[in-house]
């Protein structure tokens, strides 16, 4: 189930984006052994905390734990959160206040916080308000059966110290709620860029990236089990560096061999692309600043590499770009894009935009909309500015855009992206795609739903094919956000 906060709006469906999105997490794959203490676990967020909540379900298959989607069989509650809103903390407020209620009737129930609501929050959701038992951050969920044991000895438990190593590359991720097909594979946490109107350096620390080795692992354990699709995660999957361990900042101080034979995200892509020719492979999300052309070469050299590159830009505006300490200039994002376009001239780029930051002039909000009609994005990921406590907007800067123009920008940005997302659907009409399938279409249940190479959702009748085979398919209609077709044959990636 997927649900989105007030202040964001999207255009397109693309299950992967995550800026400001919430999802339930619940397995319905809770064992039968009346030994076993169930978990419930929410996430709420961005596709890392999705990808997070599937370790902490595996540390805790470890201690005991199965997991359930009935919150009123657990014995454990875990809400994964978000702070980059104040609307998704709002929601999990409003969860506890439920989730509370059930102490009333259960006495050994207990209730934690993780993610990144938890750092920001910590002291004040344990301490004070007394409305949760534990409290972990991002890079503490190895501590978690430790925690727990604290709290079941009656005492409150606290961890959120951000780790410089730490990746759990060695954690192998518990799928929750899983089509089998797709799955998420987390390559970097944290991140050096400092937006200021971003909390992810505060709440998820400095940029490390994961093993290489344990990386082709996962893939190789997910081929083995059937899936087709894998999904590289990260703060910024364009910083991936691996020298051996550590921060990334710290690589200047790495020795010549470890500089010599470090990998680099265009290199990592290549060797999965290269090992795994049948696994249809994405990633998200990318800076602008960090994009290099080595990277889309190695998309146009390998056709398991998908052909949509999820950029978010911010803003169109100049001034607003150096108030946001963006690294790129809305020129150089221009030329970004016509290098991407000429390299994989079918290449979909997607967006995210924040209206309403502060000092944002009209003439500002303009350039955004002028920036839009050069590029005309497949879809997008529009957000209204949200003020975060601790962030370096909120320290320096004035919130000085009123809530009305903030909405009525917000109006304006989604009806120009509704536009060009038709314009870009309407492109595929006439033509063959392939598509995975992923599941049976909410509107129909004689219909297919799978996604195309760059990204679009594509539903046709279901005939003989099953979850996980690759289509081709004639595409005959479209709306803004969908492409509606006919099979012709299998593909062939079977």
């Amino acid at each position: 189930m997927l649900l989105m906060s007030g202040d964001l709006k999207k255009i397109g469906k693309n299950p992967y984006q995550y800026n400001g999105e919430f999802t339930l997490i619940s397995s319905k794959n809770a064992s039968n052994n009346l030994l076993e203490k169930k978990l419930y676990i929410e996430s709420y967020g961005c596709a890392m905390n999705f990808s997070d909540s599937e370790i902490v379900a595996s540390v805790l298959s470890k201690n005991g734990y199965s997991t359930t989607n009935i919150v009123e069989d657990a014995e454990l509650i875990l809400l994964n959160t978000c702070s980059i809103r104040e609307k998704a903390e709002q929601t999990i407020r409003k969860r506890l206040e439920k989730f509370n209620s059930l102490k009333k009737s259960n006495k050994q129930l207990k209730i934690g916080i993780l993610g990144c609501m938890a750092e920001r929050l910590k002291s004040k959701l344990i301490e004070e308000e007394k409305i949760v038992d534990l409290v972990v951050g991002p890079d503490a969920y190895k501590d978690l059966p430790n925690l727990i044991n604290k709290v079941e000895k009656g005492q409150k438990a606290i961890n959120v110290l951000l780790s410089k190593d730490e990746t759990y590359s060695d954690i192998s991720p518990h799928r929750l709620n899983s089509n089998g097909v797709n799955a998420f594979i987390s390559i970097t946490r944290g991140c050096d860029n400092m937006c200021t109107f971003c909390v992810v350096p505060f709440t998820r620390g400095r940029e490390r990236s994961r093993d290489p080795q344990s990386i082709v692992k996962e893939i190789k354990d997910l081929e083995i089990k059937g899936y087709k699709e894998i999904i590289l995660l990260g703060q910024n999957v364009d910083s991936y560096l691996w020298f051996g361990g550590g921060l990334k900042k710290d690589f200047n101080k790495a020795s010549e061999i470890q500089k010599t034979t470090a990998l680099n995200f265009a290199k990592l892509l290549e060797l999965c692309a290269i090992n795994y020719p049948k696994i249809r492979i994405r990633f998200s999300t990318s800076n602008p600043q960090d994009m290099s052309i080595d990277v889309i070469n190695v998309m146009a050299k390998y056709n398991n590499i998908c052909n949509h590159i999820h950029l978010p830009v911010q803003s169109g505006s100049n001034k607003i770009l150096k108030a946001m300490n963006r690294q790129h200039s809305k020129e150089e994002y221009i030329d970004l894009i016509n290098r991407i376009k000429q390299i994989i001239p079918n290449c979909s780029i997607s967006q995210d935009i924040i209206v309403g930051f502060p000092g944002e002039s009209e003439e500002d909000h303009k350039e955004t909309l002028d920036l839009m009609e050069t590029i005309k994005y497949s879809f997008g990921y529009m957000f209204k500015y949200s003020e975060r406590p601790g962030t370096l907007a909120q320290r320096k800067l004035t919130d000085d855009v009123d809530e009305a123009t903030k909405k009525r920008r917000l109006e304006e940005i989604v009806a120009l992206q509704q536009k060009h997302s038709l314009y870009r659907t309407k492109e595929f009409l006439n033509k063959e795609v392939e598509v995975l399938i992923e599941k049976t279409s909410k509107k129909s249940q004689l219909y297919w739903s799978g996604r195309n190479d760059e990204n679009t959702v594509v539903v046709f009748p279901k005939e003989n094919y099953n979850i996980g085979d690759f289509v081709n398919i004639k595409i005959t209609d479209c709306t803004s956000a969908t492409l509606l077709g006919n099979a012709i044959g299998y593909s062939k990636n079977n």
